[in-house]
């Protein structure tokens, strides 16, 4: 009997650390849910939505950006957008801050992370955060108006990032659906695993943050099945700077009210143009 109970304990124990292996090894697949299509079709749809191609300084296509004008010295908007998808499946951030601003339309910009869309690469959190920077920082330099960041979801970690690192050029933040870290998301999937050891794909949002001190609008989902709500109410009860909280109730995760007329979208941008300046 005892010899059988051992044998089946070393069983379970080599399966579970199989398992652990296997998981370490394919996490990058669990995170990246990237899509792709071709740079002519994207360049078709983004002029059907009122789109222009975002290029960088090199002339590679960054993200998209808003082709109506903008006024001189009009704030800028940079999303970052979720795991899922590529960036142009995000024109409501640009239609809801389009709308919400009063004094002339924003410039509204969408980065496209490498490995989705039509851009080359594949995703991680390194190559990510650099390409962020990449991006950023000429247009830091060169915009008239104040910068604010937003970030969806798994975007929220590269904006909050940003902010960290460039803390006197980011004007705000608008952060949808955020998390303290992906490891204690991970944790609440995946109780049964070592998560803190076994992530390499960390966004550590509440340590991003503590670098910086601009106005946080935090916008979570009551009942979020992907990122635990308590998670953005963590990351905005932390935070040391002007901040609030907006509750999005009886929505979940991919239920948000992106409605351009929901009154939200006022309430945040006159929140973040309050404190970072118009």
């Amino acid at each position: 009997m005892g010899r059988s109970v051992i044998r089946i304990a070393v069983a379970l124990l080599v399966g579970y650390l199989l398992v652990v292996l296997v998981l370490a090894g394919c996490q990058r697949g669990m995170v990246y849910f990237p899509m792709n299509a071709p740079e002519d079709r994207l360049r078709a749809a983004a002029a059907d939505a009122g789109m222009a191609v975002w290029e960088g300084p090199d002339g590679a296509t960054t993200g998209w950006r808003t082709a109506a004008e903008s006024p001189a010295g009009a704030p800028v908007f940079v999303v970052f957008h979720g795991n899922a998808g590529f960036a142009l499946h995000r024109v409501y951030f640009a239609e809801g801050l389009r709308t919400a601003v009063e004094n002339g339309p924003p410039d509204v910009r969408i980065f496209e992370y490498p490995g989705y869309g039509a851009r080359g690469g594949r995703p991680s959190e390194d190559v990510i955060k650099a390409a962020a920077l990449d991006a950023l920082d000429p247009l830091f330099a060169a915009a008239e108006g104040p910068v604010f960041l937003v970030g969806e979801s798994l975007g929220t970690g590269v904006a909050a990032y940003v902010a960290g690192q460039r803390p006197d050029d980011v004007a705000g933040l608008l952060l949808v659906t955020p998390f303290t870290s992906l490891v204690d998301v991970g944790r609440h999937h995946y109780r049964f695993l070592p998560v803190g050891w076994l992530l390499r794909e960390r966004f550590p949002s509440d340590e991003a943050l503590r670098g910086y001190r601009g106005p946080v609008a935090f916008v979570v989902a009551e009942h979020d099945e992907v990122v635990p709500t308590e998670l953005g109410v963590r990351l905005y009860e932390a935070y040391e700077g002007p901040k609030r909280l907006w509750k999005h109730v009886g929505a979940g995760h991919n239920t948000m009210d992106y409605n351009p007329s929901a009154p939200w979208w006022r309430e945040v941008t006159d929140f973040l143009l309050g404190h970072g300046g118009e």
